[in-house]
């Protein structure tokens, strides 16, 4: 088959995943109108994402028309946060060798009618929100439609930016940056470094980094994407990231940490640069395209080699499982939709799932489209609980 371009790539991903704007489409439809291309798209589709579903030709229009419609009538759907990047080879690190098993968005952008999601049993998609505790204790709710400001930040609400010309002092105060389970946000620190927090997480650093000091920030608990500031931008300071368990020495790159209270590892991957990362006893260098597992028994450290883009996707509204126990899974969904799951059928912890699933589903979308995977059974939503059978 002919081998597409990484940013058709991209595009072809977005388009499959709702995720696709109009400028994005237009490129793509101006791609497929060159000989031999629509042929190439169709065989790609059929090959890495359908199994059990088929694909109608290709309709610019009626994808147009869709995203239009949700421009219109949910400003929110369709939407990429403006701050978040997709890394250019994102598509080529997770097309190539990763053929989903199911195709999980029934309602694409191909069919002719728009179903808008729906909230279940009062079971809401997750949003940007977070609490922000400053350095006099005093804790602030930021959330959409709510600015706040202080001599030293600014938010509106969906991100925090933290002004780079405020006063410094050699005294260092910290705030702290907690997302909730249903939340997700990101922030700008004083030295251009940004983070993006998934939920359940929670961050402490300083509102002005000390010039000629190394720069130190800790992920109390949960998952973060950092995108580091060069060291060569701030007099040779190096960035430190602490954890459960592990200390991250940084001189400016791009890397991702899951360090969760529940879970018995630590998963540090990175995707540009070159980090250090130790713990007690145990100190290793980690290359992009590389994880370092931490277990929190013993503080070993295990290297391996990732598809990073199914490790990092949850910033960019996407969940990638390859091969992930439902278990695993269903761990995932309810730190986003903020949900109790039990299983009814222990067995079924330990079966895997390979998929793709969007954070602007709804939870009845997402779970319907597990068991149409016939992973499971049935499921049951009473109240927050959703039980699999």
């Amino acid at each position: 088959m002919k081998m597409i371009d990484r940013n058709i790539e991209t595009i072809i991903i977005k388009y499959i995943t709702n995720q696709a704007n109009i400028s994005e489409l237009e490129v793509l439809e101006q791609w497929i109108s060159q000989p031999g291309n629509e042929v190439v798209f169709n065989d790609y589709v059929k090959l890495n994402f359908a199994v059990e579903h088929s694909y109608r030709t290709f309709d610019v229009a009626a994808a147009k028309k869709k995203v239009l419609y949700k421009l219109e009538n949910d400003k929110k759907v369709f939407r990429m946060r403006p701050y978040l990047k997709m890394i250019p080879y994102a598509a080529a690190a997770i097309i190539i060798g990763f053929l989903v098993s199911i195709y999980i968005f029934k309602d694409s952008l191909l069919d002719k009618q728009t179903i808008e999601p729906t909230i279940v049993n009062n079971i809401q998609i997750g949003s940007d929100k977070a609490t922000l505790t400053l350095e006099d204790g005093s804790t602030v709710r930021l959330e959409k439609g709510a600015a706040f400001s202080t001599d030293a930040a600014d938010s509106n609400g969906e991100q925090i930016i933290y002004n780079p010309t405020a006063e410094q002092s050699n005294e260092v105060a910290f705030n702290y940056l907690t997302i909730p389970r249903g939340g997700q946000f990101f922030v700008q620190l004083s030295d251009g470094s940004k983070v993006w927090l998934n939920s359940e997480s929670k961050l402490k650093y300083p509102v002005n980094f000390v010039d000629g000091k190394p720069r130190s920030v800790e992920l109390v608990y949960g998952e973060a994407y950092f995108e580091v500031s060069p060291s060569s931008k701030h007099g040779g300071s190096r960035f430190y990231v602490h954890s459960s368990e592990q200390t991250i020495e940084v001189l400016g790159t791009e890397f991702n940490v899951k360090a969760y209270e529940d879970e018995s590892m630590t998963y540090t991957t990175l995707v540009e640069g070159k980090i250090t990362l130790a713990t007690q006893g145990h100190k290793k260098v980690l290359q992009p395209n590389q994880q370092a597992v931490v277990a929190k028994d013993n503080n070993s450290i295990e290297i391996k080699a990732v598809e990073v883009y199914a490790e990092i996707s949850w910033k960019d509204g996407i969940f990638i499982f390859k091969q992930k126990t439902l278990k695993e899974l269903m761990k995932v969904i309810s730190r986003w939709y903020d949900v109790e799951v039990v299983f009814e059928n222990k067995a079924l912890e330990s079966v895997t799932f390979k998929g793709v699933l969007g954070k602007d589903q709804s939870i009845e979308e997402i779970l319907t489209a597990i068991k149409a995977s016939s992973v499971i059974n049935s499921y049951e939503i009473k109240n927050n609980v959703i039980t699999i059978k």
